[in-house]
């Protein structure tokens, strides 16, 4: 069984201490099985305070981060003294000194200042909360940080930006160690979306359209039942009885990108679901998921995820590659 620590520091937000245990907890092979053994742990063994103000006790120390596979680091309020250059102390130092090498190291929101104060992201990319992006940069400059993803993923090292992009970020995870159906078991245990990729933007303003105003809901509703047919544009805005202008505004209004863009995000995910669980070959896949030719699907997934639909395949099934 995969084996995770989660590392408790002084000032830790409850919420984000307890993404790791609800997500991977929710976890489970064919057989109900658990897939993951989680520890919460303190650097010294001794109880932390939340920024809640109470106080969390722990069954384990340094030693749960010496035996994990992954090790996981939630936000700390210590973030201000960190970026002015205060040293981890001395505990904490030697708790991720016992790391073993090749183990998984993960920071949640603005646990990336503790892995950053650490040394371990410089000349690295990572992300964080985009709050804290500019004084992230200023005070730790070596880390080649991109504040417009919700997750990054490189390799050893995975961080996340704030809060909800921490749920995406395990699940993620788990998508990568076990494929998207036990993924998608635990999103729906958790009552959140399946999917999110790392590199769509933390914050984008999308207003909402006043009830009383016709919506593209019903359409977008529609178009997933015809993913795998051409549907144009002209089409859409008929099914909602709008004229193209006012059906392409209000869209990109609700949803934060156009129509085409909109589709081929769908059609990808549908793409991505078949190849990681199917053996379905290439050109079918096209098919099914709307993109007419293998080629069309190839060139589509090198420019938004920068691989191919064979290299996809290959890194969620490495065993039938």
């Amino acid at each position: 069984m995969h084996r995770i620590a989660v590392l408790a520091l002084d000032g830790v937000p409850p919420f984000e201490l307890g993404i790791p245990s609800r997500v991977f907890g929710n976890a489970f092979d064919e057989d109900g099985a658990p897939l993951y053994e989680l520890t919460v742990c303190t650097a010294d063994g001794q109880p932390v305070t939340s920024d809640a103000g109470f106080t969390i006790g722990v069954s384990a120390g340094p030693e749960a981060l010496a035996a994990a596979d992954t090790v996981i680091i939630p936000p700390t309020d210590a973030m201000d003294e960190l970026v002015h250059g205060a040293p981890l102390s001395q505990a904490l130092v030697d708790a991720l000194a016992g790391i073993r090498p090749g183990t998984r190291i993960v920071s949640l929101c603005t646990g990336s200042y503790v892995l950053a104060a650490a040394g371990l992201l410089d000349g690295r990319p990572a992300t964080t909360h985009w709050l804290h992006a500019l004084e992230f940069q200023r005070g730790f400059p070596r880390v080649r940080l991109d504040e417009d993803v919700l997750f990054v993923d490189d390799g050893d090292i995975l961080t996340s930006a704030g809060v909800a992009a921490g749920v995406d970020l395990c699940l993620y995870m788990i998508r990568r160690d076990h494929g998207s159906a036990v993924a998608n078991r635990a999103a729906r245990l958790c009552v959140v979306p399946p999917w999110r990729d790392g590199g769509q933007a933390q914050y984008i303003d999308r207003p909402v359209p006043e009830p009383t105003v016709a919506t593209t809901t019903a359409t977008r509703a529609w178009a997933l039942e015809r993913l795998a047919e051409p549907v144009t544009l002209a089409e859409l805005a008929a099914h909602a009885r709008m004229s193209l202008r006012t059906f392409t505004r209000r869209f990109r209004d609700e949803v934060g990108m156009t129509p085409v863009q909109w589709l081929t995000a769908q059609r990808l995910e549908v793409a991505r679901h078949l190849l990681e669980d199917s053996d379905l070959p290439v050109d079918l896949v096209a098919h099914r998921s709307g993109f007419g030719s293998a080629n069309s699907l190839r060139q589509h997934m090198r420019a938004t995820l920068g691989v191919s639909p064979i290299a996809y395949r290959r890194t969620f099934q490495p065993a039938s590659a």
